[in-house]
C-alpha cells in the first residue's frame, strides 16, 4: 500500500482548508469559484475519508469539530508552502517588500538607511507602513514586520536587531538655563516629558531616585520618541530617548546626552515574519541587509 493511498483527493483538501478559514461554505464557494452544493460534496467526500465529521453544522454557521480544528492550521501551512513554492517562480527576487513597522523606529533608523538596500536590490520596491497593532499576515498584506518586545511570537521567526538602550537627553539651552545636568537627580530641576513611561522608573531605580517624585510630574505624555525629541529640542523638558535613533541630533548640538551610562530595557527590536515566508527571496534579501545594518550599530557610548 503506497502513502498516497491515504492522501485524500487535493480538490477536497484544498476546499475544507477554504471553509475552515472563513468558517462558511458559502463564503469558501465564492472564493473557489464553486456552487456551496459543489463545497458541501467535497467536504462530505473528505468526512468519509477520515471517518468522522470535521464541522458541525448549524442554522446559520459552521464549526470545527476537534478533528477539523486539529487537520485546519496544519492544512493552512501546507497551503502556504505550495503558494510560496509558486510565488518563488514568479517573483524569484522580485516585486515589492511590505514592511510594517512603529513610527519612529521607521523614521529615524530604518528610512534613512533603505537607500542603500534599494540600490543593492534594484528590482524591489519598498513599501513601508507604521503602525504598533498586530499584523494579522494571513489577512493583511505584509511581508515582514519590526517590533518591540521578547521575540516570542507564534508561527513568526523573530531575530534580534537593536536592543533598547536609553538615556535622558535635553536641549544644551535648557540645561544651561537650570545650572547644567551633572548627576541623576538633576533631572528633577526641569520637566519630565513623558513621565508616565515605563523607562523613566527603570531610570529613576537606576540611580536611586525616589519613585514619588516621578509621580509628581505633569509633563505632557506623548508616547512617541519622535514627539519626545521635539519637544525636547523645543526646551520644553528633558526626556528619555535612544542615542541609536537621534544621532543626528546629537551631533548636532540640538541635544545633549547628560549622562554617559546607557540602560537597557528588557525588550528589542526585533524583525519577524511568518515561518512559511523564510525562504521567499525578497524577505532574505531584506532580511540579510537588516541585520548587517544592525550589526554596524555600536552604541555611542559603552553601557556601564
Amino acid at each position: 500500500m503506497h502513502m498516497s493511498d491515504h492522501l485524500p483527493p487535493l480538490s477536497a483538501i484544498r476546499v475544507f482548508e477554504a471553509a475552515a478559514r472563513h468558517l462558511s461554505f458559502t463564503r469558501a464557494a465564492e472564493e473557489l469559484g464553486m456552487t456551496q452544493a459543489a463545497v458541501s460534496y467535497q467536504i462530505k467526500l473528505l468526512e468519509e475519508r477520515v471517518g468522522g465529521p470535521l464541522f458541525l453544522r448549524r442554522p446559520r454557521e459552521v464549526i470545527l469539530t476537534e478533528a477539523g480544528q486539529q487537520l485546519a492550521p496544519r492544512l493552512r501551512d501546507a497551503f502556504a508552502i505550495l503558494r510560496e513554492a509558486f510565488s518563488d517562480l514568479a517573483e524569484q527576487s522580485e516585486g515589492t517588500l511590505i514592511i510594517n513597522t512603529m513610527h519612529t523606529f521607521a523614521a529615524n533608523w530604518l528610512a534613512p538607511r533603505l537607500g542603500s538596500f534599494a540600490l543593492a536590490h534594484p528590482n524591489i520596491a519598498v513599501r513601508l507602513e507604521t503602525t504598533t497593532r498586530v499584523v494579522d499576515f494571513a489577512r493583511e498584506e505584509v511581508d515582514v514586520v519590526v517590533r518591540a518586545g521578547q521575540g516570542h511570537w507564534p508561527g513568526l521567526v523573530a531575530t534580534k536587531l537593536l536592543d533598547v538602550r536609553f538615556t535622558p537627553m535635553i536641549s544644551p539651552k535648557l540645561a544651561a538655563e537650570v545650572g547644567g545636568i551633572h548627576e541623576p537627580a538633576d533631572v528633577l530641576k526641569v520637566p519630565l516629558l513623558d513621565p508616565k513611561d515605563e523607562w523613566w522608573i527603570i531610570w529613576f531605580k537606576a540611580h536611586g531616585l525616589p519613585l514619588e517624585a516621578l509621580e509628581r510630574q505633569t509633563g505632557p505624555t506623548l508616547h512617541m520618541q519622535t514627539l519626545d525629541a521635539e519637544a525636547a529640542i523645543q526646551g520644553m523638558g528633558i526626556t528619555l530617548l535612544m542615542p541609536d535613533y537621534f544621532r543626528r541630533e546629537l551631533a548636532e548640538g540640538k541635544l545633549i546626552m547628560p549622562f554617559e551610562r546607557l540602560l537597557k530595557e528588557e525588550s528589542g527590536y526585533w524583525l519577524a515574519y511568518p515561518e512559511s515566508r523564510r525562504n521567499v527571496p525578497k524577505i532574505r534579501h531584506f532580511r540579510d541587509w537588516i541585520l548587517a545594518e544592525a550589526a554596524k550599530e555600536q552604541p555611542p557610548r559603552d553601557e556601564r
